[in-house]
Parts: structure tokens; sequence; C-alpha cells
């Protein structure tokens, strides 16, 4: 396999670092790192309903990675397949499944009541397999080093930028999947205009992330907590957030012009899943939140940067201007010392405790039974996380 070059292996603590080999050496062997996923993480701490849900929901990925496989149109060789198993394996069923699991637990809220059958549980699974089509580009955008505790794909010595390609297959995929699953369903259209759209929308995320991180390179100040938001809005709320409900809905025969109210909280919900992960990349343990935190040496657009320049005097900005944007340990100190003088993280608990009385009271105004249980299930899955 060869020794990882020194320029990954200095970011990445010892753990992360030994956790993303393991998981390497173990493609060699798909079917035993299926199993690890499926005995770890967090349905499996919630019981045996959770467990139950998180083994059929790797059940249904193995089926559907299968049928991928086996896809006669493309002749391709063993190496080739060989190469699509162990990419897809390393990337969609592992951490937390959230955003897998998210359609799943959404379906079967809004069906709650109701026998559902195993095609119908299948579906949502597919759905929800294919939330990970954009986590590998969105890696290697953000320079990256780690995600769920293991080595990002591209970072892999044997991979390399080989994974855009991989990237761009995953997004692929997904068109082919939902046309092969879902092509005779009433609701074929609006699911596949759900998934362009939130890909295009995901992608212009990315795409005014970059472009504020390469102004703000040149002056701070243009740091600005609209601009934040709107990064926020469209990289992270309507992908993780908006979209599996959205989905679930779709399964279930709604409209979803019906439920805009519901976007609204979700998309809000999801900036502050975002403003917390800003806050974990800068202050977080990486062997407990399973990726190392480089929003400092990255010149990001982070919620502390635009809080800092809020608040920060004249000689807290000049530290800012001098050691933003560097990766020299020395500098990163010098940053997160001015982020603790600010006491940006007592700012970051006060606002968490007042987003979260806010979308308590919006989830208790809300009509539908159904809605309220998958806002809260969303909102149980954030609150004060540490990972």
């Amino acid at each position: 396999m060869g020794a990882l070059p020194a320029s990954i292996a200095s970011h990445v603590p010892s753990g992360l670092l030994s956790a993303g080999l393991s998981s390497l050496a173990a493609l060699a062997n798909p079917g035993e790192f299926i199993r690890k996923v499926s005995r770890s993480g967090p349905a499996a701490e919630q019981g045996p309903g959770g467990q139950q849900r998180k083994e059929r929901f790797l059940h249904a990925y193995e089926r559907l990675k299968s049928w991928l496989l086996s896809d006669h149109a493309f002749n391709l060789s063993e190496e080739s397949t060989q190469w699509v198993s162990k990419m897809l394996d390393y990337n969609v069923p592992g951490g937390k499944l959230n955003r897998g699991l998210s359609v799943i637990d959404s379906y079967m809220l809004l069906r709650e009541g109701t026998e559902v059958d195993d095609e119908d549980f299948y579906l949502a699974c597919v759905l929800g397999c294919l939330q990970a089509s954009a986590l590998v580009l969105d890696d290697i955008t953000d320079n990256a080093y780690t995600r769920r505790n293991n080595l990002c794909w591209y970072k892999l010595p044997t991979v390399g930028l080989s994974a855009i390609n991989d990237g761009v297959l995953l997004k692929c995929h997904v068109q082919a999947i939902i046309k092969r699953y879902f092509k005779e369903k009433f609701y074929f259209l609006d699911l596949m205009e759900l998934w362009n759209e939130i890909g295009l929308q995901t992608s212009m995320g990315q795409m005014l992330d970059l472009i504020t991180t390469h102004t703000g390179a040149k002056d701070l100040a243009r740091y600005r907590i609209q601009g934040y938001r709107n990064i926020v809005k469209y990289k992270t709320s309507y992908y993780s957030f908006y979209l599996p409900v959205a989905c679930a809905l779709l399964l279930n025969g709604a409209k979803l012009s019906d439920y805009i109210e519901l976007k609204h909280v979700l998309i809000e919900m999801g900036v502050y899943f975002q403003i917390q992960d800003d806050y974990l990349d800068c202050f977080g343990d990486p062997e407990e939140i399973g990726k190392i935190g480089t929003d400092i040496e990255d010149y990001k657009c982070s919620w502390l940067i635009v809080q800092a320049m809020e608040l920060a005097n004249e000689n807290e900005m000049k530290i800012l201007y001098e050691n933003y944007g560097k990766s020299d340990p020395e500098c990163v100190a010098a940053v997160k010392n001015v982020y603790k003088k600010l006491n940006l993280q007592n700012i970051f608990w006060e606002y968490e405790s007042r987003v979260y009385k806010h979308l308590v009271s919006t989830i208790d105004a809300e009509p539908d039974r159904a809605i309220r249980k998958i806002l809260k299930s969303f909102l149980k899955k954030i609150y004060r996380r540490k990972k």
C-alpha cells in the first residue's frame, strides 16, 4: 500500500490515521467492512429498533450495490467492478448514517399507524443511499483530510485525484437509480426535479463558499453574516436537511408545494447545524468529531471568523489579518486565542440556546402530528451534539 505522505500524516491524529488505514485494509473484504459499520454508530446505541433499521438499511445498500455492479449497460472488467465496489463501500454506508437514515425515519413517521412493506422500505433506503453521492467531491473541493473517522477517499494513497471521477460517477448513479426504481411511480418527475434542483443548489453553495474564501483572503472584512448564511443555506441546508424529508414526503404521495413552511424550518435547522460544525471545527476534539478541523488554515468563511470580525478591537483585528489562512500551528493558535478572548464559545452556547428555543416553539405550533415528530427527531439528533 505504501506509506502515507508526510503532508497528510502531519495533519492527522494517530487515532484517526490508524482508523483510516484500517478501513482501507478492510476494503479487501467489503463484507467485513459493512459488518463493522452495522455494529457501530448512534443507531446501535438507540436500542434494538434503531439497530434493526440500520441493519435493514445496510442490507438494502448491498442489494442496490449488487444491481449497480451487474448493470449490463456497461461491460466492466473484473478490476473495474472491484474498484467501484470498494469505492461504494468506503463512501456510502459509513459514519453515523444520519443522512441515509433520515429518509427512512421520516418516511416511517409519515406512515405511522399503517404497514410499511419491505419494498416500500427498500425504496426509502435507496433514496437514503443516494445521500452520500455529493460527499466525495465535497471533500476534494474543501481540501478535507478526514470524514467519519477515516481518511477522505481522495486522500487514500491508492486513490488520489481519481476520486474526482468517482465522485462524478456517484452523482451520475443518482439519475440511473431514480430511473431504475421510480420510473413507474406517479411522483417520478417530481423526484427527478427535486434531486436536480438540490444538486444545483448544493453546487451553487459550494461555488459561493469558494468565491467568498477567495475574496476573504484579500480582505477579511468582507466576511459578513448574510453572505455566510447564503453559503450555508445552499451548501448544507437543502441537501442535508430538506432533501431527505422531501424524499419521504414524495414517497408518501404528498405534494411538496403544500409544505413550504416545513422547508423553511429545515433550512433554519441546517444553518444551525453548520454553525455547530464551524464551532466543532475549532473547539471540538478531532478524535470525537471524526475529522480534522482546518477552517482557519483554509481561510474559510466560518461563523467564528464572522463573529470575530464584528467584535474584535484594533489589536485583535491585526492579529486576525496576520494569522488567518495560514497553516503554521502558531498562526492557528493565535487565531484561536483571539476567539477565546472574544468569548466566542459562550456566544455560541447562547446562540444555540436561543435558536433551540425558537425551533421548539415553531415545531410545537405545527398542526400536523407527523411533521412535528419528524422535526423533533431532526432537532434531537443535532442539539448540543459533540460530533
